[in-house]
């Protein structure tokens, strides 16, 4: 099988952050039956494309689903309702403080591109299109924007009526060729314009595993315009 092990992986408080920031709730009011579902779908992707999950991913699971068993017990007349505890207070304390670190991390690192980053003008008189010039977008896309493009592209692929099951087998290395031919002579490609022409599902398992590849060996770069939009992959800064 083969394994993708990425560095820098993001850990259970990033997945639980990007759920949160998803669903648009309010993270002092955590929907904990909600979140687990999702929380838990997502790691199933994730172990089903063969990626390193960790072992405290499991271990927030069973604190999710811990917490949602709590929050399902019935309150009972002898407990005041004021001394009761929310069982998620816990892990809400957790991921604001996580949150405010991973803050001022990305206002630091900001700062620090700026100062590496000269950027030339662009002459007024050339159409870009639909180009998404690199410096207007906000940041690297993690992991499970990733895992959330490609699930969305599984239920667009299980939607088409003209799907057909192929026995050929496909490799990673085979789709990381598939990539570099698509961007051949172009900077930039939107996610969804490169899968739109796959049509088969292990292929675009395959070709998604490809583009983790290309990223962990910096062949290409991944960013969004916004949360959950879609995702542009850019070629490789060019050293001089």
């Amino acid at each position: 099988m083969y394994k993708i092990r990425l560095q820098n992986f993001e850990g259970p408080l990033d997945l639980l952050l990007f759920l949160i920031n998803k669903n648009e709730v309010d993270i002092y009011d955590i929907p904990i039956a909600l979140i687990t579902k999702q929380y838990l779908e997502t790691i199933q992707l994730m172990q089903q494309l063969d990626l390193d999950v960790a072992g405290e991913f499991i271990v927030m699971a069973a604190t999710l689903m811990h917490i949602k068993a709590h929050t399902l017990i019935p309150e009972t007349p002898m407990f005041e309702a004021e001394d009761m505890v929310d069982p998620r207070q816990e892990l809400v304390d957790r991921l604001i403080e996580y949150r405010k670190y991973k803050e001022i991390a990305h206002k630091l690192g900001e700062k620090e591109s700026r100062s590496r980053t000269m950027v030339a003008k662009i002459p007024q008189e050339y159409d870009f299109g639909d180009f998404q010039s690199e410096e207007t977008l906000p940041g690297t896309v993690t992991i499970f924007d990733l895992v959330y493009a490609f699930n969305q592209a599984l239920k667009r692929f299980r939607e088409r009526p003209d799907h057909h099951v192929i026995t050929e087998q496909v490799s990673v290395d085979e789709q990381i060729e598939y990539v570099k031919h698509f961007m051949a002579g172009r900077e930039q490609v939107s996610f969804r314009e490169l899968i739109e022409p796959l049509r088969d599902k292990m292929i675009l398992i395959a070709t998604f595993l490809a583009l983790l590849e290309m990223i962990k060996a910096s062949e290409i770069r991944v960013k969004q315009p916004a949360p959950f939009s879609e995702i542009w992959i850019f070629k490789p800064y060019i050293q001089n």
